[in-house]
């Protein structure tokens, strides 16, 4: 009997572990790709090659997007299409650290429909499937009741805190970081954290995984603007994310947006 498609990836997400921390992270060859486009190594071209290889052969029909193949655009052709971050946080890998992870997803008509993301080193394993839930080691997961910004605690990097994004003024809420965005994700879904923001264009395979997730344990997760997000789009590339409970997310975009003009 074939597997359903998140038994698949979630077998799939454990051989990269397997294949991943098979590599020294300080040792392991490195080198930085063009365009400024940051560092990869042989583990990540490793699992990649190794997740292509499995997950095709079980999908013959599902496209193929991930970070560390070229992408032919062939997969606009498909329906289904695999999105796929063979190790999220690499430089997070390279310096040692126990916070990178496999984010591995499936789009089926540019909507989500299983997704996982493991962290090996902590032994964490975040799932989800559209309608199904989300999962954490296999406990379900429910996002932060959290409703006020201002005591909020959310994941976010330095520049998400510019005043140029907050024409109503900066809010007051607790920032913390942690390098992998598929991790972030995890954590919101786990409320861990109350949310999680970035405004730069954010990759698919970055993304994909953890916008189920969220979405799954209660959560919303649009892009900056409170768009849906939708993937396996010709240049995939989301207009930044926020991701929190429903009344946070809210109250974030209220944040973001312009104050209205004051009448005549």
């Amino acid at each position: 009997m074939q597997a359903t498609d998140l038994d698949l990836i979630k077998d799939a997400a454990r051989l990269a572990g397997q294949i991943a921390t098979s590599f020294v992270g300080k040792t392991a060859r490195q080198w930085d790709k063009p365009d400024g486009a940051g560092p990869v190594t042989e583990a990540d071209i490793a699992v990649n090659d190794a997740l292509e290889n499995m997950l095709c052969e079980a999908r013959p029909d599902y496209g193929w997007l991930s970070e560390e193949s070229e992408d032919s655009g062939e997969r606009l052709q498909r329906d289904t299409v695999f999105v796929i971050d063979p190790i999220d946080g690499t430089r997070s890998f390279v310096e040692g650290s126990r916070t990178w992870a496999h984010s591995i997803a499936i789009a089926h008509n540019n909507e989500i429909t299983a997704a996982v993301i493991f962290l090996p080193m902590r032994d964490k394993l975040y799932s989800a499937a559209l309608g199904k839930g989300a999962f954490h080691n296999g406990a379900q997961l429910s996002i932060s009741a959290q409703s006020e910004l201002n005591e909020a605690e959310i994941l976010a990097t330095k520049p998400v805190m510019h005043a140029d994004h907050w024409p109503n003024g900066l809010p007051d809420f607790t920032r913390s970081h942690r390098p992998s965005l598929a991790y972030r994700l995890g954590l919101v879904a786990e409320a861990r954290f109350d949310g999680m923001l970035t405004f730069r264009p954010s990759w698919e395979w970055d993304i994909a995984a953890g916008a189920l997730i969220v979405t799954e344990a209660g959560g919303k997760c649009t892009d900056k603007t409170g768009a849906r997000l939708r993937f396996n789009n010709g240049k995939p590339l989301l207009n930044g994310v926020i991701a929190a409970g429903p009344m946070l997310h809210r109250q974030v975009l209220t944040a973001l947006r312009p104050p209205s003009a004051a009448a005549p």
